[in-house]
């Protein structure tokens, strides 16, 4: 997926480059605790001590440096990987918990992701394409790990991989959520870490249903 975002040139100035990174530094601040709606180009400019317009200068509008964060902060997220992008296979489930543990040490992106996402359900939100795209390809990655880890095994009954892989995210993104709020009573890696390895060996082990368990 495409966003109509001002591009860098390989030539820009290095200066120009790291005023640039202030900035969405800034954003990440800025709209993580305010919000896209509350944020405002001031709020940031004042920040990274530039005018509103020499904000506009770097990124054109509000909205493409919205676009612009949401892939800068997704490059955080591989910048430390070998290959610059996540593993595939079960080494993803591993990547997700690794993830987690990052996390734990920067609530800022954690925090105007949680935002944005929740944010993003609303009307004409401009970043509700990209995270769109965003849980539509996470999916189908935690689905083709858990296709390629259940081959493995040995295990032909994968119908509830679909399910596994949505509740994967789910409990992963639910549990930044607490964590944000309680940071004090939630461990973000090893509850994210619990929760993935409950997931997947239910997938791979499954067990009898709930209903089982019902004394109705």
């Amino acid at each position: 997926m495409t966003h109509d975002v001002q591009s860098v040139s390989p030539r820009t100035r290095p200066a120009t480059l790291r005023k640039r990174k202030r900035i969405l530094d800034a954003a990440i601040d800025i709209f993580g605790n305010k919000g896209y709606a509350n944020g405002t180009l001031a709020d940031i400019a004042d920040q990274v001590d530039l005018t509103h317009a020499g904000v506009l200068h770097h990124f054109g509008s509000k909205q493409n440096l919205l676009l612009e964060m949401l892939t800068y902060r997704d490059q955080t997220d591989v910048a430390d990987l070998d290959e610059q992008h996540i593993p595939g296979g079960p080494d993803l489930f591993l990547h997700l918990v690794r993830t987690a543990l990052v996390n734990s040490r920067r609530a800022g992106v954690v925090q105007v992701y949680t935002v944005l996402s929740a944010e993003s359900v609303t009307d004409d939100h401009p970043a509700r394409p990209y995270f769109e795209s965003r849980y539509s390809t996470l999916r189908g990655q935690v689905a083709d790990a858990f296709q390629v880890l259940c081959l493995q095994e040995g295990v032909t009954e994968t119908a509830m991989i679909g399910p596994a892989s949505a509740s994967i995210l789910a409990v992963m993104d639910g549990l930044q959520l607490q964590w944000l709020l309680h940071p004090q009573e939630i461990e973000l890696a090893e509850a994210s870490e619990f929760a993935i390895r409950a997931v997947v060996n239910a997938v791979l082990h499954p067990g009898p249903e709930l209903s089982q368990y019902s004394r109705g």
